[in-house]
């Protein structure tokens, strides 16, 4: 049997199978598409403005060393004007961590971009192994993902960039609608399909791989020989999360568009004007001054309850209610510094160093 060519170019020999459309092509044809896509999602949404200082949320995993790779690619070949800079959130997790920012301390060298790492001791005063020795694995996601999204602005804030990117593909986004409904989540299912969000006391943050299936962004890595690393955080087998990803990988097994159909389907979703008006407003946290829609941020309540020896109690609003009937907050906690945006500019390293 003669060799296929290429679906696209029709001269060299098609080596792959794209899972997003099932077209069979060539290797430099596939790093074309892809990129090409990624630069439209980009333009189409209007995502950038020249001169914007862009951090890219570095994890050294494949999601977000292809994205480094392929915004310096499409940064370069499209002139789109940005100063580029790699964040990267320690959460303290041994064994997982501390080897995949080494990953991410290599990528600062081969890509030629500033790197700022922050860390959750240095921040909230915990590491995840610290949390999860007090907590166990039940929940620790949760702490995780509060933490997180707080320290990804916090650290933007000391970079003073303008926008935050992370590697967020359909895969994700998908089994985030498919959390949302499942749980029940009303207001975040109106707004976990949108392409860019921002707060008004918080830094603009985007997702430029939307619209990128995540065994095509395996692929990428592969066929261009990045250097990422591969080994999932040993904290997140028993995650949630973890049902909707295996619903969405037999979907996807049955109908390889179910991703981006339901993609579509949650952009679709529109809250009816009376279920809007009884959402809660955001605010600012009284006591670290970052955005809440209650007097204390997330954060703030969760680390509470780590300090007090009751961390599983602050999970839910009514178990939060359960912890204050205990009494006051003491004066001597432990609290997270108060954030500021734009915050003064810290030290990062450089490349050279």
């Amino acid at each position: 049997m003669a060799p296929t060519s290429c679906a696209l170019c029709q001269n060299a020999k098609a080596i792959l199978k794209r899972p997003k459309t099932g077209q069979q092509i060539c290797k430099e044809c596939f790093f074309f598409v892809f990129e090409t896509e990624v630069h439209n999602t980009i333009t189409q949404a209007h995502l950038f403005e020249p001169g914007d200082r862009v951090a890219i949320g570095a994890s050294g995993g494949k999601d977000s060393t292809v994205l480094a790779y392929v915004m310096k690619t499409l940064n370069e070949r499209y002139n789109y004007g940005l100063e580029l800079f790699l964040l990267s959130i320690d959460e303290g997790i041994t064994g997982y961590r501390d080897d995949s920012l080494e990953t991410v301390k290599r990528n600062q060298q081969q890509y030629n971009m500033p790197l700022k790492i922050l860390s959750y001791e240095e921040l909230y005063g915990w590491t995840m192994d610290a949390v999860v020795a007090e907590i166990g694995k039940k929940n620790n996601c949760t702490f995780c993902g509060v933490f997180r999204r707080q320290a990804l602005d916090r650290g933007a804030s000391a970079l003073q960039v303008d926008h935050i990117v992370t590697g967020h593909n359909a895969d994700d986004i998908a089994e985030t609608v498919l959390m949302n409904i499942m749980r029940g989540d009303i207001a975040r299912l109106g707004r976990c399909t949108q392409i860019c969000t921002r707060g008004e006391d918080t830094i603009k943050r985007s997702k430029p791989f939307k619209y990128a299936y995540e065994k095509e962004i395996v692929m990428y890595a592969y066929f261009k020989k990045l250097d990422y690393f591969s080994t999932e955080c040993i904290y997140s087998p028993d995650a949630y999360r973890g049902h909707a990803r295996a619903f969405l990988k037999d979907l996807e097994a049955a109908r390889p568009s179910a991703i981006i159909d339901i993609i579509h389907s949650g952009e679709a979703f529109e809250l009816r004007e009376d279920i809007k008006a009884t959402q809660k407003q955001q605010q600012i946290c009284k006591r670290c001054g970052y955005m809440s829609s209650n007097d204390l941020c997330k954060a703030c309540t969760l680390l509470e309850g780590l300090e007090r020896g009751m961390a599983n109690s602050v999970i839910t609003d009514r178990a939060r209610k359960k912890m204050d009937a205990e009494g006051p907050a003491p004066d001597n906690l432990r609290t997270i510094p108060h954030f500021r945006s734009p915050r003064p500019a810290v030290s990062i390293q450089s490349p050279s160093q």
